[in-house]
């Protein structure tokens, strides 16, 4: 089990409720199913639509099950970015 740093930004951070929060996890998919039973409303439907950095490198297509995580990292939910 890993304490990690969950960043939420721009959309996630309103469906969060909260800029940040640590989680006790040992992969990425138990802090995705963590925050989302545990911020409930419209979480679990945006972090559907999220790409996610851990330690500042992208998760990319990687599935969330096969990410392990170690204390002290930081993983930032970041929705999809709309501009030009």
């Amino acid at each position: 089990m890993a304490r990690v740093m969950v960043r939420y930004w721009a959309a996630a951070r309103e469906a969060a409720g909260v800029e940040q929060e640590e989680v006790d996890a040992p992969t990425l998919a138990a802090v995705l199913e963590d925050v989302a039973q545990r911020r409930g409303g419209s979480l679990a439907t945006v972090l559907a639509r999220c790409a996610f950095l851990l330690d500042e490198l992208p998760v990319a297509r990687r599935d969330p099950r096969d990410v392990v995580l170690r204390d002290g990292s930081v993983v930032e939910v970041l929705p999809p970015f709309a501009g030009g």
